[in-house]
């Protein structure tokens, strides 16, 4: 299934379908992800960000040992700071220069 659009997690005993699009933020949480999306919704389920990152469509990027953003729900970036919707989440130090990079390939 090479250019998908969605994927399913399990999450609360059920399968719950989501579409990439609206991903704005998955934060690690030891063994487990919070994945946050455009309408507010929270999802906690089983996995790792070191896993999860691998099976990601290209527009995600790991910002922080803790986050991972979906770069076209990024509002602005200032400082070390990326603000995607009301989130605000601090970019590292060793995932800047990369995250950079990859704005700079986006900008008009």
């Amino acid at each position: 299934m090479e250019n998908r659009t969605f994927a399913f997690i399990k999450t609360d005993k059920k399968l719950v379908k989501l579409f990439f699009k609206d991903i704005i933020v998955i934060k690690g949480l030891g063994n487990y992800v919070e994945v946050h999306t455009i309408d507010e919704k929270r999802y906690i389920y089983y996995r790792t960000l070191k896993d999860l990152i691998e099976s990601l469509p290209d527009e995600f990027m790991r910002v922080h040992n803790s986050y991972i953003v979906n770069l076209t729900n990024i509002d602005s970036f200032e400082d070390n700071q990326l603000v995607c919707g009301n989130l605000k989440i601090t970019v590292a130090k060793s995932y800047k220069d990369c995250l950079l990079n990859t704005i700079s390939k986006m900008m008009l």
